[in-house]
């Protein structure tokens, strides 16, 4: 037995998320009924399920990708605008394969593709707090305040941004030349974290996420990942303990300073 939104994402259908998107908009059936609450069991050998009337089975294929995405594409599987969607850079790949997150129309760099919905859920769930790493091109007057300012965490939305990592890599035409690190996925984050402290980012360039690094990738293209990387991003959120794991760890260790 598996969860219904566990099934779609290794259908590739959906990251998990997506497809519990999917299932509340009443889009899935199970053997012709219509499920739309969280958590359903089904049998994955027995059941017939389908999105938007089309049955859907596991993929037989895993495929990921990484991707130097270009400005002036969208994240998208489909935009209503009419621009351009990443989904172009990779028409040429037999499998149908999904942006893991997003990446800014107007921001380029590093963005991860694949049919593997499991793998999408741990890259992109907050609990696994998968830094990502930018460069970023700024006018404005970046101190030592500023860099303090930035790596301390600054308020978007009324709410603190977590501690990013910042240094000066350089100067450019524009000004100055930052390499940040963050592990949030706010909207349009690292922008508005320069905006905040009065500078402009003018380019903005994904270097590296989740261990991975752009490297010579060129610009529009994409190269498969190798067997280890895949197997490194799998680990991720598999070693981390509970909160009741911490907790009790954090309790004996209160009492060993008591006792001595």
């Amino acid at each position: 037995m598996l969860r219904l939104q566990k099934f779609l994402a290794q259908c590739g259908v959906a990251s998990r998320r997506g497809a519990e998107s999917l299932i509340q908009e009443g889009r899935v059936t199970v053997n012709g009924e219509t499920v739309r609450q969280m958590g359903v069991q089904i049998d994955e050998n027995n059941d017939r399920i389908a999105v938007d009337g089309v049955l859907v089975e596991p993929e037989k294929k895993m495929v990921y990708v990484l991707l130097n995405k270009p400005v002036g594409y969208v994240t998208t599987v489909s935009d209503d605008k009419g621009r351009n969607t990443v989904m172009d850079l990779v028409a040429e790949i037999p499998v149908r394969i999904y942006p893991v997150g997003r990446l800014d129309y107007d921001t380029e760099g590093l963005l991860l593709m694949t049919n593997d919905g499991d793998l999408t859920y741990r890259i992109t769930h907050p609990k696994n707090n998968i830094e990502k790493t930018y460069v970023a091109e700024v006018t404005g007057n970046i101190s030592m305040n500023t860099l303090l300012q930035l790596r301390n965490g600054v308020y978007l939305d009324g709410v603190k941004t977590s501690p990013a990592k910042v240094e000066v890599i350089g100067a450019t035409r524009y000004g100055t030349k930052l390499e940040i690190t963050i592990h949030e996925g706010k909207n349009r984050q690292v922008r508005r974290m320069f905006e905040s402290v009065g500078c402009i980012v003018k380019r903005l360039k994904r270097t590296r996420e989740a261990g991975l690094t752009l490297g010579h990738v060129p610009l529009g293209h994409w190269r498969k990942l190798t067997e280890a990387e895949v197997n490194m991003l799998k680990k991720i959120g598999t070693n981390k303990k509970s909160s009741a794991q911490v907790s009790r760890e954090r309790f004996g260790r209160a009492n060993q300073k008591k006792r001595k």
